[in-house]
């Protein structure tokens, strides 16, 4: 706690580069500094998450898609301590993307086995371009997206409850009415049934790209659990 504590009050880094990585943005693929990107998040990320930081390859699949997408606005629920909204606040903030960062969480009378209770929020309380809610997470961000002019630059992250019927509400949802998401999604590492391991995330994302054979193109951090999909649009072939 002490640490984490001394984090949250350290001044930015001045001895990293800040340039954007994003080395040709009219290219139909992420295409990064990747030394420039990993030295970064290892270095300053993965100690600012605690003693169970994400996986760094999914630290790089998240960094990548904020620096070359640029969002104004980001929207996650799920966030339990804020890991991912700490991470999506440290990477915008590096690279100078005035990204405003909002987080929802399940209300304090919700009953859930991974209720944050006094704990929300704890690792980005108080950050400037924060904003933590409480309530349903797809419903509380079309709700702010549209009060804030349904911008084009918006970017989701998706890591709640991990059953095949939530997760498909929640994508089919952002789907269906926001023009040009882009999709980040958690524990989407696919797995055989035989592993006992939870199909959900990854069964809604087969669904939904089923239903939109043409609409997005698919990134997946797929060399390790819990794993991590990015989903953003494809343009048009001409």
């Amino acid at each position: 706690m002490r640490l984490l504590e001394k984090l949250r009050g350290r001044s930015p880094r001045t001895d990293v580069p800040t340039t954007d990585p994003s080395r040709n943005r009219n290219c139909s693929e992420l295409e990064v500094d990747a030394w420039q990107l990993s030295s970064f998040v290892v270095e300053r990320l993965v100690p600012v998450v605690g003693v169970h930081p994400f996986p760094v390859h999914e630290l790089m699949l998240l960094s990548a898609a904020v620096c070359r997408f640029r969002p104004s606005y980001i929207f996650e629920w799920g966030t339990h301590i804020g890991k991912s909204a700490r991470a999506f606040y440290e990477v915008s903030g590096h690279y100078g993307i005035p990204s405003e960062i909002h987080s929802i969480d399940l209300p304090d009378h919700a009953h859930h086995v991974e209720h944050p209770s006094s704990e929300r929020g704890r690792m980005v309380r108080g950050l400037d371009r924060v904003h933590l809610h409480q309530g349903d997470g797809l419903d509380t961000s079309l709700a702010t997206w549209t009060k804030a002019g349904r911008p084009d630059d918006v970017l989701f992250f998706v890591d709640g409850d991990h059953s095949e019927t939530s997760v498909y509400r929640e994508l089919s949802g952002v789907v269906a009415h926001v023009p040009r998401p882009v999709l980040l999604l958690h524990d989407a590492f696919y797995q055989s049934s035989q592993s006992g391991y939870n199909m959900g995330p990854y069964q809604a994302i087969e669904r939904v790209l089923k239903e939109h054979p043409s609409r997005f193109k698919r990134i997946d951090s797929g060399i390790g659990l819990p794993g991590m999909t990015l989903l953003y649009m494809a343009e048009p072939t001409l």
